[in-house]
Formats: C-alpha cells, structure tokens, sequence
C-alpha cells in the first residue's frame, strides 16, 4: 500500500489544519498574531474580504513553496529565503490587485505590501512548512488564512453597519427605517480603537466558551 492510500488527502489530520485556526487556535484571538491590519483594514467590508483573501493566498503558496524547498534550504540562511519567498508573492498579489481591482487597492493602500511583516506568515513558514510536506502545509496555511479572515471579516461587518450604516456600501440601515427611531451612525465605531474593543469582545467570547483557553495560558 502506497503512502498516499495510508494517508488520504482529505485525513482526519488533515482537515484539524484547516479547521483548527477557525476555532481554538486561531491566529488573532488566540495567537493574537496580525493584529494591525485588523485595526487598519477593517473600517468596510470590501477591503476587509479583499486583504483576508490576500493574506490567505500568501500564506498557503509561501507554505508550498518552502515545503518543497525545505530539505534544500540552508540553515543559516532559511528566514532569508522565506522573505523572498512571501515578498514575491505580496508582489504579484499586489500587481494583481492594480491590474483588476484598482479602486480596493486604493483603499488598502500599503497594507497590502506590509503582508510581508505580518506574523502569521512567517510563523507558518518556520513552525510548519519547515518541517512538512507541500499538500499539509497548503492545508496549514488556508486554514490559518480563513482563521484570519474570519475574524476581520466579522470586525469589519459591525463597524461598516454600525460606524456607516452600510453593508458593501449599501445603505442598510436606512432602508430598514432604523435612523426613524432615532438612531445615528457611531462615529466611533470607524476609528482604530473600536477595532480592539470588538476583537476584545470576540476573545472575550471564545475564551467564555472554551475555559481551556483560559487555563493553558
């Protein structure tokens, strides 16, 4: 019997990487890994979608990339080699986004270069596609990848609806008849610091469900 029959594509193990980050090890809430451009993309929905499917690309073919490279990576110069390896792929990530969604590249302005700096890449790259086979370490990064989408995506959804009113930039509330009963847009919902209130809540919330969170720290 063949390696392959052994170990099915879709394995038990397999699929714990790709739904593990969703939940109890999730980059942001759990590893408090990307936690910047959570506060800076997060203002609307599009861009929010747009950087979470970005970072996810990055991350999953960075992770096949240095899997298959891993056994002929020097040691001593293995953090280099990951860099170039996600720095060619922020490029082209970016280059594509220029080319077919110029208006959302506007609007993440830098933050789609400073993928580069963002932790959870190369905390992947050295934690596990060093150690791993290209197929798991694709695993590894679109879950680590939707883990962090999620969150932004959920933060993202309250501060357009409740900071704008809008949803896609489709005004949501007031089609609803919500600004009759009195209500305003919260301005505050659309700065930086009610992006740490929100994910603050969300932690809040993962740690109230799941104590172990609490008593593995």
């Amino acid at each position: 019997m063949s390696k392959q029959e052994k170990e099915p594509v879709f394995s038990t193990k397999n699929l714990k990487l790709l739904t593990a980050p969703l939940g109890r090890n999730n980059p942001i809430t759990v590893q408090v890994l990307g936690i910047c451009s959570a506060l800076a993309v997060t203002v609307k929905l599009k861009p929010a979608i747009v950087m979470a499917l970005s970072v996810t690309i990055v991350v999953a073919v960075s992770n096949v990339v240095i899997a298959s490279m891993r056994k002929s990576i020097p040691e001593r110069i293995r953090i280099i080699v990951q860099l170039v390896v996600i720095a060619t792929m922020v490029i082209l990530v970016d280059q594509f986004l220029k080319a077919f969604a110029f208006d959302v590249s506007k609007q993440l302005s830098v933050f789609v270069g400073l993928i580069i700096t963002n932790c959870i890449l190369m905390g992947r790259l050295e934690a596990f596609a060093m150690a791993n086979k290209p197929w798991p370490s694709f695993i590894d990064g679109l879950g680590n990848g939707a883990g962090y989408g999620m969150i932004l995506i959920i933060v993202a959804f309250f501060r357009e609806l409740l900071g704008s009113g809008t949803i896609f930039g489709y005004p949501v509330l007031s089609k609803a008849g919500i600004y009759t009963t009195g209500y305003e847009n919260n301005g505050m919902m659309i700065l930086p610091p009610m992006a740490l209130i929100l994910l603050g809540l969300i932690i809040w919330y993962q740690r109230s469900k799941d104590k172990s969170l609490i008593e593995n720290k």
